[in-house]
């Protein structure tokens, strides 16, 4: 019974210590706000503010849950909204901390889907580190089926992406688009069947020809329909263009594609 005790006592403590944590740094992300409103720091300092972020993250990562992992996801998460929205210091030094953000709610909440549609996009477009992404998402699938979220298999589109676009491996890109389609079937709804033969007709196209630029495209087309960040849109539509297609504004403001050829 004291043995009993004692545990929840620790337990307490412990999310005590989490709770800490979490005040302290909202407190430094309001300080380090307030700095950049106030003064502009230099290069070398965000860098040493991001080094900080980092330390922090790491003892974050190794804290014990004590079954509240899908807490601390939410949390690691916010903490990463806020980090990839400031842009102005983005822009001086990158988005190098979006893969420990992301392996941090894997290994907490690897269900956590709507975490990727973001995270995966940072990790590999604006952090360069596609491989790091696709292993993630690996992880990830290893906890997730089809029935858990209506979109989980945008995972398999991401996970398709990054190996075609970035890793230059076609044949798991097919592989991940057939999945995705096998996926996106299994939903009822009109969205869901149009990206399900979307994606499998884009496997078609890479089984047919490794190197096709209409399925590149059409990769950077689904980059640019499922994200609202205004950067990766900009980076998907500068990619459209740069291999030959069109993007077409309807009257309504809806937005096309249009293929060469």
């Amino acid at each position: 019974m004291l043995s009993l005790k004692n545990q929840k006592i620790t337990n307490y403590f412990s999310l005590f210590i989490f709770a800490g944590l979490c005040l302290t740094s909202i407190i430094n992300l309001q300080k380090a706000r307030w700095q950049a409103e106030t003064s502009s720091l230099s290069q070398a300092e965000y860098f040493k503010q991001e080094q900080a972020q980092k330390a922090a993250l790491n003892i974050q990562k190794k804290l014990p849950s004590f079954g509240f992992s899908n807490l601390i996801a939410d949390w690691t998460y916010l903490q990463f909204l806020q980090y990839f929205g400031d842009g102005e210091v983005r822009e001086k030094i990158g988005y190098s901390l979006s893969p420990d953000y992301f392996e941090a709610v894997v290994d907490r909440d690897p269900r956590f889907v709507r975490a990727y549609f973001l995270m995966s996009p940072a990790t590999s477009i604006f952090a360069g580190e596609a491989q790091k992404g696709v292993n993630l998402i690996d992880k990830g699938l290893q906890s997730i089926s089809p029935d858990i979220h209506p979109q989980a298999y945008y995972l398999w589109v991401y996970k398709g992406i990054d190996e075609m676009l970035f890793l230059g491996d076609t044949k798991a890109a097919q592989q991940s688009y057939e999945m995705a389609a096998q996926w996106a079937e299994q939903n009822e709804d009109p969205a869901s069947q149009r990206s399900a033969a979307n994606v499998r007709q884009t496997a078609q196209f890479l089984s047919e020809d490794p190197d096709s630029t209409i399925a590149r495209i059409g990769a950077w087309t689904m980059v640019l329909s499922s994200t609202s960040d205004e950067k990766t849109q900009q980076r998907a539509i500068e990619q459209i263009q740069s291999l030959g297609g069109q993007i077409v504004i309807s009257p309504e403001g809806g937005l096309s594609v249009r293929v060469p050829g």
